[in-house]
């Protein structure tokens, strides 16, 4: 049996942080599913749409990386497409406090899926999707924090 995981976020925008969890969980998976939460609460940048393209295009020469999206629990969301676990990164000891009581949840949801954690590397550990769209919607310098296909991407828009 092939070791799946989803790794869920709004990824409004993905970081290279994020890129970092999912080229880590490639060391420990066969597949990841990046799975862009739709979250209507939220008021995004970014559409759906872009950032499902965007992501694509950044993961088009990995074949063990697919690009989703997704309405409501998470868990449940992973379960229905039978990925075993679910990938989270960590920066600091609060996302590992607010990630602890989010995978204690998902447990009670279903037992098919566990939480998986892995530690960010310590050159992301400052850096957020909320701290790269404020530098994206204030003319800050952001190239540093996103991948180069995205960078383009977002100049060209």
């Amino acid at each position: 049996m092939s070791k799946k995981a989803i790794f869920p976020g709004t990824f409004d925008p993905f970081t290279n942080g994020h890129l970092d969890i999912v080229n880590r969980g490639l060391k420990i998976f066969d597949e990841i599913i990046v799975a862009i939460g739709i979250n209507s609460g939220k008021t995004h940048l970014f559409s759906l749409e872009q950032r499902t393209h965007w992501l694509e295009q950044l993961f088009a020469n990995e074949s063990r990386v697919s690009v989703v999206h997704y309405e409501g629990l998470t868990a449940t969301f992973a379960e229905s497409i039978d990925a075993q676990f679910i990938l989270r990164g960590l920066r600091t000891t609060q996302d590992f406090s607010y990630e602890q009581q989010i995978a204690y949840v998902n447990e009670d949801l279903t037992s098919a899926v566990q939480s998986i954690f892995v530690m960010s590397d310590q050159k992301n550990a400052s850096v957020s999707s909320t701290i790269v769209r404020d530098l994206i919607r204030y003319k800050g310098a952001y190239q540093k924090y996103i991948p180069s296909t995205i960078y383009t991407a977002i100049q060209e828009a």
